[in-house]
C-alpha cells in the first residue's frame, strides 16, 4: 500500500465520527444509475421544484448544481452556498423522493464555475481532508444518492493542494461506502479543448490515481473553448471525446476500448453558449437542434457513460438570438425540445 494511503486510513474513523447517522427517509434507495444515463443539470439556485421540472421535461435523472461553501475557509457545504438551503432532507428531499417514485434519481454536483472561481468549492475552501470527506458523506447519507459529481474548472484546476485533498477525501468516502455496502460512483466534470483535456485537467485524474480515488466517469464540458474561433459544436464534441479516450487509454492501459467509452461523459450547453457569441457573422459557439440530434446519435453508437447539458432551465425558446442566458437557449425551439431529443440516448 502506498505510504500516502496508509496515512489516510487513520482518518477514516474520524470521518465516520463526523457524519451523523441520518437514515435518509424514503429516499435511501441505494440504487445505482443506469450504465448509460441522460442526466441534464438542474439549477438548484432557482425556485423551481426538481420534481416538477423532471415531470414537465421528461428528464428522469437530474444532475443538481451546485454544492459549495458559504465562504472561503468553511468546511460546510450548502446548496449554492446559501444558508437557507442546507444539506437536509427538507431541502430537496421530498422532490428527490418524488423523482425516485417515477423511476429516476439525482446526482448532487459539487463546485461549478462560481464556486471554483471564489475558493468556495469544498476542497478549495477546507484544508481538513476528513471534514471534506464528511461533507461528501453527509450528502450521500441525507439523500441516499449513489453518485456524486465534482465540477472542477477555472481556478480549481490549478490549486494543486486542493486537487490532492479532494481525491484523498474521495478515497476515504469510497472506503466508508464499501464498509456500509453502499454503491458509490464518482464523476469528474472537467473543461476541454476541441481535442481533449488540457494538462491541468489531466492532473486531476492523475492525482485521483495517486490517492486511490476511483473515477467512474470523466464528463467533459464541450463548450466555452475561449479561442474566438467558429465551432461546429457537434463535430468538436466528437473530437474532444476522442482526445479524452486517448488520455483514458494512457491512464488505464489495461481497460478495453468499450470500458473506456463507458467512462466518457459529455455535457453540452444548449443553444448559444456564454462565450463565443460575438463573431462578426453571428455566434461562434451554438449547439443547434440538429447538432443535438447528431451528438445524441453519436453518443448512443459509442455507448458513452453519460450525456448531459446545461441546463434544464434554459431548454426553451424564450429569447431567440440572446447569448448565454440563464433561463433560455437563445434559439427558436419548443419547450424542452433539447431534452426530448437527447432522451433518445438512454432509450
Amino acid at each position: 500500500m502506498p505510504h500516502v494511503l496508509r496515512g489516510l486510513l487513520g482518518a477514516a474513523v474520524a470521518v465516520a465520527a463526523l457524519v451523523p447517522a441520518t437514515a435518509a427517509n424514503a429516499g435511501e434507495a441505494h440504487r445505482t444509475l443506469p450504465e448509460h444515463v441522460f442526466s441534464p443539470y438542474f439549477q438548484s439556485y432557482t425556485d423551481a421544484s426538481p420534481a416538477a421540472v423532471s415531470r414537465a421535461s421528461g428528464a428522469r435523472y437530474l444532475t443538481m448544481a451546485f454544492l459549495q461553501t458559504q465562504a472561503a475557509g468553511s468546511c460546510d457545504v450548502l446548496w449554492n452556498g446559501d444558508p437557507a438551503k442546507p444539506v437536509a432532507w427538507s431541502t430537496f428531499g421530498p422532490d428527490i423522493a418524488r423523482i425516485r417514485a417515477t423511476g429516476g434519481d439525482v446526482v448532487p454536483s459539487f463546485g461549478g464555475y462560481s464556486a471554483d472561481s471564489t475558493a468556495t468549492e469544498i476542497a478549495d475552501s477546507c484544508t481538513d481532508v476528513p471534514r471534506i470527506a464528511a461533507a461528501y458523506q453527509k450528502v450521500i447519507a441525507t439523500y441516499g444518492v449513489t453518485r456524486l459529481d465534482m465540477d472542477i474548472e477555472d481556478q480549481s484546476l490549478n490549486d494543486l493542494a486542493a486537487i490532492d485533498r479532494r481525491n484523498q477525501a474521495i478515497h476515504l468516502v469510497q472506503q466508508w461506502a464499501a464498509r456500509q455496502h453502499r454503491p458509490l460512483q464518482i464523476v469528474y466534470t472537467l473543461p476541454t479543448t476541441p481535442h481533449g483535456l488540457e494538462p491541468n485537467a489531466v492532473n486531476v485524474l492523475r492525482s485521483a490515481q495517486r490517492y486511490g480515488a476511483r473515477v467512474d466517469i470523466v464528463n467533459i464540458m464541450t463548450f466555452d473553448y475561449y479561442d474566438d474561433q467558429p465551432h461546429d459544436m457537434a463535430a468538436d464534441t466528437k473530437s474532444a471525446a476522442r482526445g479524452l479516450l486517448d488520455t483514458l487509454r494512457q491512464l488505464y492501459p489495461h481497460r478495453s476500448t468499450a470500458d473506456l467509452w463507458r467512462m466518457v461523459g459529455v455535457t453540452e450547453m444548449l443553444g448559444i453558449d456564454d462565450y463565443g457569441s460575438g463573431g462578426e457573422t453571428g455566434p461562434l459557439e451554438i449547439l443547434t437542434l440538429a447538432g443535438a440530434r447528431d451528438v445524441t446519435r453519436w453518443a448512443a453508437e459509442h455507448h458513452i457513460g453519460e450525456l448531459s447539458f446545461w441546463a434544464l432551465g434554459r431548454d426553451n425558446g424564450g429569447c431567440p438570438g440572446v447569448a448565454g442566458s440563464d433561463d433560455c437557449s437563445g434559439v427558436a425551439q419548443a419547450p424542452y425540445q433539447y431534452t426530448h431529443i437527447m432522451q433518445a440516448f438512454a432509450g
